[in-house]
């Protein structure tokens, strides 16, 4: 059931070195080769395409540039246009000023004393009722 088939030498050894490390027998690695090929439709002079290492390669490159781009970006757009919208809406705390009520009533609390209330044309009333 064995029929031989004449290879190159190197090529036999090249072979045999193969089968061994991924197969139990050199009947075994030949048929899965043979299998492979069929199934997928290819030939074994096809090139599949780029290695897993050069397409990695590219990946890095497209993504340092993708990183490049967005850096660029965070300086010359996000950040300024940032810092313009904060001091917009900064809010400037210590030099508020108070209201005129609330000076009114600091200067109760200050004397303990009401302070007489002006009607709507300036006049001091001192009534109780204040309706």
């Amino acid at each position: 059931s064995f029929i031989g088939i004449r290879f190159k030498k190197e090529t036999a050894k090249r072979f045999q070195e193969f089968s061994r490390t991924h197969f139990k027998s050199h009947t075994e690695a030949l048929e899965t080769m043979l299998d492979f090929f069929f199934y997928n439709e290819i030939s074994p002079r096809e090139k599949l395409g780029p290695t897993g290492r050069t397409i990695e390669a590219s990946f890095k490159k497209r993504i340092n540039a993708v990183i490049a781009i967005m850096r660029d970006m965070e300086k010359t757009q996000t950040k300024p246009t940032a810092a313009m919208i904060a001091s917009l809406f900064q809010t400037e705390t210590s030099q508020k000023k108070p209201l005129i009520l609330e000076k009114k009533i600091l200067r109760e609390k200050k004397d303990n004393v009401p302070q007489p209330e002006q009607d709507g044309r300036g006049e001091k009333n001192f009534s109780d009722n204040n309706l």
